[in-house]
């Protein structure tokens, strides 16, 4: 089936309504509805269980969307997919990413006014589904989120699985603020109310909502993840409460470094391991922003660019908040956390403390999916086994979620969120990216698919950049 490429753009000057709709369909709805029997044969499965286990030459049977068998009878009528000398690894699991949703007006609004920038998600969804991204977890989510959830368990959008969490703040400004205790409990209460399953703490709480806003969310039953404060600055121990249940980005701990030396780094592991609280280091995050205060020169060169919005691409070029920090200063105070950042890593490693991948990608220049591989690549130069890297994007995260009876491993019985590789992650973690299909909500799409819809996705983008300048549509507002 050829993929069909529409686009629709409705502009009304006089209200400065911006309506932008295009889709690149790799699937007719019939396809996606129908999740047939699958069989990979004579493949090496790296099961990511908890004791390591690799079978080599297995046969996986996939029967609507679940692992039917391993090494099982091979029903008739299926789809036989050769795995030899290939590697099966489970879908791979972003515990750190910040998904679009339609945004607007540029320009004054009126009552019952809508947004009036409309984005195809499942053009966004494309890059986690060719990076084999089969999980994402989304810390700022908006009902439309919920939304976008929905489209994807109907099938009108191939993605990933959303994790959602509610972030709160405290200050003021838009979004969930709360400024006391009794306000911090009772976001966390509408939170939960709302649907919302995890909780994400910010900068600006102070110490006192922080800590009822945990304490409230392990009384509704939700985990919390997110930052630690600025009014933890010179108190680092004390952001360390119960049920603090994970620290979003390394930075979060290195803006209170000192001396930036592994020592350091070892007693804020210490704390971590004391508390339980789990590390999500987001080392990709700090390594573009350094090279954007030094330079735009790596993001213009990136090759995965083309992939991303030509909004969003013009924004990272001509807006771009990390560029406009560019002083001596800055740039060595960014090149002391990349330093940190990998000794926590290394240090978290040798005490303990489970390390989850995620990637924070929608921040600039951190391209979704593509940049997994990245953070996998990253925790290993910074001292991880490619068997630790991989738990840290699919077993760890599955545990930390609360989904581990369905993915985070290839066993019978769980959901064939899985990736199929040409070369073993285990001998080089570099592998991760060598992807030769991939499985993801019972639709099948192999590697001359991804190439294909990429190429169109970039050339869509390619098309259309002189449509969306960043400056000109802000100037709307």
């Amino acid at each position: 089936m050829k993929s069909k490429l529409t686009t629709c753009t409705f502009l009304k000057v006089k209200s400065l309504i911006i309506l932008l709709c295009y889709s690149i369909t790799c699937f007719s709805q019939k396809t996606l509805a129908q999740k047939p029997l699958f069989v990979v044969k004579n493949i090496n499965i790296i099961t990511m269980t908890s004791s390591n286990t690799i079978l080599e030459n297995a046969t996986v049977v996939i029967s609507k969307n679940f692992i039917e068998s391993i090494n099982g009878v091979i029903p008739k009528n299926a789809t036989i997919i050769d795995g030899k000398g290939k590697w099966l690894i489970p879908g791979l699991i972003d515990m750190h990413v910040h998904i679009p949703t339609d945004g607007g007006p540029f320009g004054p609004k009126i009552p019952t006014q809508g947004a009036t920038f409309f984005m195809d998600i499942q053009n966004y969804m494309t890059l986690y589904n060719a990076n084999g991204v089969t999980t994402i977890f989304d810390l700022g989510s908006r009902a439309e989120h919920f939304g976008q959830r929905n489209e994807i368990g109907k099938g009108h959008v191939i993605g990933p699985r959303m994790a959602l969490a509610a972030m709160i703040d405290g200050g003021e400004g838009q979004g969930r603020r709360a400024n006391t205790a009794e306000d911090g409990r009772q976001a966390v209460r509408f939170a939960k109310a709302e649907g919302y399953e995890f909780i994400k703490i910010y900068s600006d709480l102070n110490i006192e909502t922080f800590n009822a806003i945990i304490d409230e969310a392990n009384i509704q039953g939700l985990k919390t993840i997110g930052h630690i404060p600025d009014s933890f600055q010179g108190k680092l121990k004390d952001a360390f409460v119960p049920h603090f249940g994970m620290v979003a980005h390394a930075e979060e701990l290195t803006k209170h470094a000192i001396k930036f030396d592994k020592t350091e780094a070892k007693e804020m592991a210490e704390m971590l391991k004391k508390n339980e609280t789990w590390f999500c280091p987001t080392l990709i995050t700090i390594e573009w922003i350094l090279k954007q205060v030094k330079s735009l020169d790596d993001t213009k060169a990136l090759p995965t660019l083309k992939y991303v919005h030509p909004l969003t691409q013009s924004k990272w070029l001509t807006a771009n908040k990390y560029n406009q920090w560019s002083d001596s200063a800055t740039i060595a105070k960014f090149e002391n956390y990349v330093k940190f950042n990998n000794y926590l890593v290394q240090a978290c490693k040798q005490i303990g403390v489970p390390i989850v991948a995620g990637t924070d990608a929608g921040t600039s220049s951190v391209v979704p999916g593509f940049t997994m591989h990245d953070e996998l690549e990253l925790y290993v130069a910074a001292g991880l086994t490619p068997q630790e890297a991989l738990a840290s994007a699919t077993r760890l995260p599955a545990n930390w979620l609360g989904i581990e009876s369905i993915v985070g491993s290839i066993e019978k019985g769980k959901l064939a969120d899985l990736v199929l590789l040409d070369a073993n992650p285990l001998d080089n973690i570099n592998n991760t990216r060598k992807i030769a299909g991939v499985f993801i909500n019972g639709v099948w799409i192999d590697k001359k698919k991804i190439d294909s819809t990429l190429a169109e996705l970039a050339k869509w983008n390619n098309a259309n950049k002189d449509k969306f300048d960043w400056k000109t549509m802000m100037k709307k507002k």
